[in-house]
């Protein structure tokens, strides 16, 4: 075990600006050690997503962020000590560490992600993936919140990301008619082409909401949006009477100084076009788990369902990596090996 443990604060909040380098700071700090109840644990991958950046605009579904903090992240990591039973050292799990080499939590949060999620030959990172937050919340917003039929219409926004590029899958796997939303031609050949959705839509394009209108002649029954903003509001005009949306993010709105207004349509549109909305966070379909991740694993196991993962070295790499996915570098569910 290292003498040190470097970690990454976030030094000051964005006040209305771009996330950017000099936000973050790298420290080094002791290693900790686990008291009564807890455990030890050492990251291996950090887990990059556009929520780390909504966390410093306020309270979520967890505290907001602070200047002077550790930047808060999950991670796989690895039971290094451990003072609870069903824990042991070498056991890997998904814990709340922050962005740093070394991390103490309550063991009675965890549980030991087992090997039997995977399959032989399937890399650990999966567990991170396609088996764990992103995975899951494609399933469930998907499924749960969007109910596609087979022969309907699915648009997906941030299709080339970690949630949007599995949700796009799953509704095809389900029978629909797929329209993915995602920046450049590159990425729009690379959902047609690798993963099979029917058409992509490049929301830079000055064309954008004709493009899409081109793609969807007769509506859309469901939208998953991850992106809030403008996109939103143009797939909000398009869409059918008793459409279904499932609202998973914003990512059009975490970074820099937010919109002058809001999507336009709403709640006019809403009333006249009978659409159902429902927001939704991963934890609510907890109880469900161990169905979605049997379908996921299936899924991957039969080639219907493909991983693509963006994995960046190095634990000093965290803020540009993470900038970098708020600018749209990434395809797939991006990480960092720490």
């Amino acid at each position: 075990m290292a003498d040190g443990n470097r970690q990454i604060l976030l030094d000051r909040l964005p006040q209305g600006d771009k996330l950017g380098p000099e936000h973050f700071r790298l420290a080094e700090a002791s290693v900790p050690s686990a008291g009564a109840g807890e455990v030890l644990l050492r990251t291996r991958y950090i887990s990059l997503d556009a929520a780390n950046r909504a966390w410093m605009q306020g309270a979520t579904y967890r505290s907001a962020l602070e200047g002077g903090q550790v930047m808060a992240g999950g991670a796989l990591a690895e039971v290094i000590q451990s003072n609870v039973s069903h824990l042991a050292p070498g056991d890997t799990v998904f814990a709340d560490t922050g962005w740093q080499d070394y991390a103490v939590a309550p063991g009675a949060r965890l549980e030991k992600l087992p090997a039997a999620n995977l399959a032989e030959g399937e890399p650990v990172t999966h567990l991170m993936s396609v088996y764990g937050v992103a995975g899951l919340t494609a399933y469930f917003g998907l499924l749960e919140c969007g109910r596609p039929k087979a022969g309907e219409t699915v648009v997906v926004s941030a299709a080339a990301g970690s949630v949007g590029s599995i949700v796009g899958q799953i509704a095809k796997i389900k029978g629909c008619r797929v329209v993915g939303i995602a920046g450049g031609a590159e990425k729009g050949r690379w959902l047609t082409d690798e993963l099979g959705f029917d058409a992509a839509v490049d929301y830079k394009s000055p064309e954008f909401k004709r493009l899409l209108r081109a793609e969807v002649p007769d509506g859309v029954d469901v939208y998953f949006d991850n992106t809030g903003g403008a996109v939103f509001e143009a797939v909000l005009f398009a869409m059918k009477n008793f459409g279904r949306i499932a609202c998973c993010g914003a990512l059009s709105q975490y970074d820099g100084a937010p919109p002058a207004h809001g999507p336009r349509g709403i709640p006019g549109l809403i009333v006249t076009k009978r659409l159902t909305l429902r927001g939704f966070v991963v934890m609510d379909f907890a109880a469900q788990n161990n169905q979605a991740l049997a379908d996921l694993q299936g899924w991957v196991a039969d080639g219907r369902l493909k991983v693509q993962e963006d994995i960046i070295d190095g634990l000093e790499n965290l803020p540009s990596a993470l900038i970098g996915l708020l600018g749209g570098e990434n395809r797939g569910k991006r990480m960092v090996r720490v």
